[in-house]
């Protein structure tokens, strides 16, 4: 899996958006939502609802170079597990990194491949070319960035069993390792088993610099252990001129400081716009913790905070305000309802219901989607049938799909007539009374539901589905608000097995082994984290769909062929091809509802008025250096 794959409840990851292969965050980040209030900016982009990824017409003022002043002060409402950039796989926490350590490219506006460390070419999308940028250096004593950087972190680190990190699976093809090669001092290439056109839409090959002789000594002992509590990896010791900014303390419970590079890579930089020739131009960042999104909104209305990611009821409210405003930003992440097909999940009563997909495809018919957008998301929203956001190239149409949750299948009779046949599928007497499903004992089935402390739109989120399920499929749910790490550590994550091979497979801590591996603690449902859906390249979201995959902590196993279908989706020779096999996938995934999937939610942020940068474009921060405050 790629870096980054956990995405919670941190209004810095809206700042600057790098990684589009982060899997996981937590969904009150992305599920706010407002309308642009930034319209007297220097610094303007116009898109269109029909292509939020498309390309911008921008104007930069005058044409000068901006001034360097002032921190970027922004607001993170969970702290990090790490900042370690080989094991991290959380969004918020990948966002702080990349502030002072630069990922190899990224995309900008129109799907466009942005060159950061190196640029990745190929005249047959099967041999893919790096060429590295020549004015790369670490912190003392690692000295220069050369391709043997990064071959060596690939060759001895990333395709290796010991070291099992978030990337691992990325240099693989059908179980056989990639065969990368250093073609030159500031070159290597990288041979695919077949051409992939979309290759760099699948961040697989996305990597950070990493030294070498700070590896070495892990790579020899195959400690993952200590690889992963280096004291120079969490506090980015290490990173040079290799990020815009330079960590200066990291406080585990209150925040982050960054501090100006004045030597940063980029400004030396002939194939960027001009404005990164002095970049950055903040003096410096800090990210507070702020557990509460009253605090951080007051936070932002009194100028404490220069960000913060605005509820769809406030958006109006920031947008009157002289001293700020807020942008709508498309995004991919969804709002699910994740259910723990587990052993420790389902604590009504005897078996787990959630692993029947007629009672999956009921609770589906239980959440009325457009009420959901209209009413906890003030219409800033798109109703999910599938993996894929409505505005995504690769939406198959609604025509296709099963659309649960909306027109004829809304409501009780569609709700219980599914449950009762998943019922009947099952050993044990669940059964309807009345309104009431009750257990074999004849209690009411009653289920617990997880969201994130300390953010109303996720509470209101948890809310509507609890008063829907009770009011359509007679199930009593009981809300608990938690922060994010501590549901990621006690209750999403498995306890890795000290016997891993006595199992089927054992993929880390999101997937440690079959059902019977479980978390610390027991849990029925959640909606604190929101999932990628890919939109770039969604054959990247295989992950989610496979068993026996890198990425499955609620134990989800298909009803249908995921594997094989997703393989023959890789296979495709052409557009055309894979659209058609994408589809098929999507409508599978329409049906057995691996998940509640409810709804795409813009990200809704809003800014000090002062602060020049933010486009309404999916790719929005893809130029974080260059943002800056209006003299």
């Amino acid at each position: 899996m790629p870096h980054d794959i956990d995405r919670r409840g941190d209004e810095a990851h809206q700042m600057k958006r790098r990684r589009w292969l982060q899997a996981l965050g937590v969904a009150g980040a992305a599920g706010l939502a407002g309308c642009s209030g930034g319209g007297d900016q220097e610094t303007t982009a116009e898109t269109t609802e029909d292509d939020p990824m498309g390309g911008s017409e921008t104007t930069e003022g005058d044409g000068e170079l901006p001034s360097v002043s002032g921190t970027y002060n922004s607001l993170a409402s969970a702290t990090y597990e790490t900042l370690n950039p080989i094991y991290n796989d959380t969004y918020g926490a990948g966002v702080a990194i990349e502030y002072t350590l630069d990922p190899n490219y990224s995309f900008r506006p129109g799907t466009e491949q942005l060159p950061l460390t190196m640029e990745l070419s190929s005249d047959d999308n099967e041999v893919w070319v790096a060429s590295l940028r020549e004015n790369m250096e670490f912190s003392d004593p690692y000295g220069e960035v050369t391709a043997e950087t990064f071959t060596y972190q690939i060759q001895e680190v990333q395709q290796t069993e010991w070291a099992n990190t978030p990337d691992s699976t990325n240099w693989y093809r059908n179980d056989e390792p990639l065969n990368v090669e250093q073609t030159g001092t500031y070159e290597f290439q990288i041979e695919l088993p077949s051409p992939d056109p979309l290759y760099l839409e699948t961040y697989d090959p996305s990597l950070y610099p990493i030294p070498i002789d700070l590896m070495k000594p892990y790579v020899d002992e195959e400690d993952a252990k200590g690889f992963q509590e280096d004291e120079d990896l969490l506090e980015l010791t290490f990173t040079g001129n290799l990020g815009a900014f330079s960590l200066d303390e990291w406080n585990r419970g209150s925040g982050i400081t960054f501090s100006r590079n004045d030597d940063y890579y980029l400004q030396e930089a002939d194939d960027l716009p001009e404005a990164f020739s002095n970049a950055p131009y903040f003096e410096g960042i800090e990210i507070s913790v702020v557990g509460e999104e009253a605090s951080r909104l007051a936070a932002l209305e009194t100028g404490e905070a220069d960000t913060a990611a605005v509820p769809p009821n406030r958006v109006s409210e920031f947008q009157d305000l002289e001293s700020t405003y807020v942008s709508v930003q498309p995004q991919s992440y969804n709002e699910v309802c994740t259910y723990n097909m587990r052993d420790n999940g389902w604590s009504a009563g005897p078996g787990n219901l959630f692993r029947e997909k007629k009672f999956r495809q009921g609770l589906a018919s239980a959440i009325n989607k457009e009420r959901l957008v209209k009413g906890v998301y003030r219409g800033y929203a798109d109703v999910e049938y599938t993996w894929q956001p409505p505005w995504s190239k690769w939406f198959p149409g609604e025509d296709e799909l099963m659309t649960f949750g909306t027109g004829d299948l809304y409501g009780p009779k569609e709700t219980r007539s599914r449950i009762e046949s998943a019922i009947e599928n099952v050993e044990y007497d669940y059964s309807y009374d009345g309104d009431r499903l009750v257990t074999p004992e004849g209690d009411q089935v009653s289920l617990s539901l997880y969201h994130v402390a300390g953010q109303n739109t996720e509470k209101n989120f948890a809310q509507y589905i609890a008063q829907e399920l009770d009011k359509n499929a007679g199930i009593n749910v009981e809300l608990n608000a938690i922060d994010a790490t501590k549901f990621a550590n006690d209750y999403w994550q498995q306890q890795v097995p000290d016997n891993p091979d006595q199992y089927e497979w054992s993929n880390g801590r999101n997937n440690a082994g079959p059902r019977e591996v479980t978390s610390k603690n027991a849990w029925d449902m959640s909606v604190v984290y929101g999932l990628n859906a890919y939109p770039l390249n969604p054959l990247t979201a295989d992950v989610f769909f496979l068993k026996d995959s890198v990425y499955n902590p609620y134990g989800y196993y298909p009803s249908w062929n995921a594997k094989e279908l997703f393989q023959e989706a890789k296979n495709a020779e052409s557009e055309e091809a894979l659209k058609e096999a994408l589809a098929e996938i999507f409508v599978k995934i329409s049906e057995d509802q691996p998940m509640g999937m409810l709804a795409f939610p813009s990200d809704t942020i809003g800014y000090n008025s002062s602060l020049q940068g933010p486009i309404e474009n999916y790719f929005s921060g893809w130029d974080f250096p260059t943002w800056h405050f209006e003299e």
